[in-house]
């Protein structure tokens, strides 16, 4: 695996040892001629993504899991498993990456006169758009049990529910909101400003990865990802080598991120743009787009995420016709929607498994 540097991910070594997820198998998709939402039309579009277990005859046992930032289509091994949520014995998996994670189209592996700073700023409809061309025309799937997604993969697995009501029986969303609010994109900026402020950035036209950006842009990163609870409490403990230390632990966040600094901001700036009011046809009234989703929707923010705050949530979810919200009792912040110890993913297993069972 490329060293994207999963925050999430890589605090899950605990979950990792006791994975029983089968291997996904890798494919990629091409679409010529790409138009995104700015306009711009790309030659080829790739969408990197994976496959778990086998798609029925009817074609009707298909589950699509969007990820989320930076992630590879490996993020939701998790919930996939026999004894999971997500049996890939019975159902048809497929995770999907988002353009700029650095295998799916992005500016680190786009020529010219897309390359670097040039690409396209892609929306969260722009991805919902192209993995919807993945579906029907290369798998040939005109439907989905469920879209489940996390993070980015939330705000993919909203736009779904928004885009195509009647594409999907259910939806979940884990740690993510229907639209990016003002202080989400307050919080993006001071992450961009702290990774272009280097001078090796160049403006996006750097020779060399801008290392001190990086480092700082991975300490601001730090400070948002936890809950204050976390860090008192010294949670961050179960997932460290015996004899860690505070400032060993907290200092590692300037080298956790060592992927290409381009595809670290276009990423960002898909996640700002997201709103599904801004969807044709609502007017940019994300109410009115809400109260248009048909089917059952979980939404499980996490209780402490700083990211996506719960009182997002609870804002949006009475828009929502058939929505279950449940808070995931948590300490561990935004990443308590991805499993990231093994109470939240419990927590999570039981009650996604649950609710895509019709229980």
């Amino acid at each position: 695996m490329k060293p994207l540097m999963l925050s999430v991910l890589l605090l899950c070594r605990c979950l990792a040892a006791q994975s029983s997820a089968p291997a996904g198998e890798r494919h990629e998709f091409v679409i010529a001629n790409f138009k995104t939402e700015s306009g711009t039309v790309l030659p080829q579009a790739r969408i990197v993504y994976g496959t778990y277990g086998k798609l029925n005859a009817d074609r009707s046992n298909a589950v699509l899991l969007p990820s989320h930032y930076m992630a590879n289509f490996h993020g939701y091994e998790w919930l996939i498993g026999p004894e999971r949520a997500l049996d890939p014995g019975k159902l048809f998996l497929v995770t999907s990456e988002l353009f700029g994670n650095g295998s799916s189209s992005s500016p680190s592996n786009t020529p010219e006169p897309f390359h670097g700073p040039r690409f396209p700023v892609t929306t969260i409809r722009d991805n919902v758009e192209a993995v919807h061309r993945l579906l029907t025309e290369e798998l040939k799937i005109s439907h989905l049990r469920a879209v489940v997604g996390f993070s980015m993969g939330a705000q993919q697995a909203f736009q779904w529910a928004v885009s195509y009501p009647d594409f999907m029986d259910r939806v979940v969303a884990t740690s993510g909101t229907a639209k990016t609010y003002p202080h989400g994109i307050v919080r993006l900026e001071g992450q961009i400003a702290a990774l272009t402020a280097d001078p090796a950035f160049k403006d996006g036209d750097y020779t060399s990865p801008p290392r001190k950006g990086l480092e700082a842009f991975g300490m601001v990163w730090a400070a948002w990802l936890y809950s204050q609870e976390w860090w008192r409490r010294e949670l961050w403990r179960s997932s460290s080598r015996p004899g860690a230390t505070f400032e060993q632990v907290s200092g590692s966040f300037r080298t956790r991120f060592s992927a290409d600094a381009n595809d670290y901001i276009l990423q960002a700036r898909t996640w700002e743009r997201h709103d599904v009011g801004t969807t044709a046809g609502f007017g940019g009234d994300v109410e009115k787009a809400l109260r248009s989703i048909k089917v059952p929707l979980l939404y499980m923010p996490s209780e402490t995420d700083l990211y996506f705050p719960l009182t997002d949530a609870r804002y949006e979810a009475p828009f929502i016709p058939k929505c279950t919200l449940m808070p995931i009792p948590s300490l561990w912040g935004h990443t308590a929607g991805a499993a990231s110890n093994p109470a939240d993913a419990k927590f999570l297993n039981e009650n996604i498994g649950r609710f895509l069972g019709g229980q």
